[in-house]
């Protein structure tokens, strides 16, 4: 209970204390301007970023991390219930073609 209570007296202090701590830039406008070998910078000087792009990513993270969780049921085979184990990899692999098929009818998976 003692521990409980500290952990959470020290996380409140630590989150009043943080923008205090932490906040340490100038609001100087030569230092947030780009800076081009010396010279002044040709155009804004941020990068343009494409959100299909992004999107695509993460689509692509969120199935690599379900095939991640999908290797493990191999092993499984051996230790447990055979109708246990058929039982939830097709409903693992249910919700993975589901959730293709959700997101190439949101059209996240199109490139334009």
């Amino acid at each position: 209970m003692f521990s409980s209570v500290a952990i959470l007296v020290i996380s409140t202090t630590l989150l009043l204390l943080s923008p205090l701590l932490g906040n340490k830039q100038n609001s100087n406008f030569e230092k947030g301007t780009p800076f081009e070998c010396g010279f002044d910078p040709l155009g804004s000087g941020q990068l343009n970023f494409s959100i299909r792009f992004f999107l695509i990513a993460v689509v692509f993270m969120i199935f690599d991390v379900e095939i991640a969780l999908l290797l493990p049921l191999v092993v499984t085979t051996l230790s447990g219930n055979y109708m246990i184990w058929v039982f939830n990899s097709v409903v693992f692999l249910l919700v993975l073609t589901l959730g293709t098929f959700f997101e190439w009818k949101e059209g996240a998976l199109e490139w334009k």
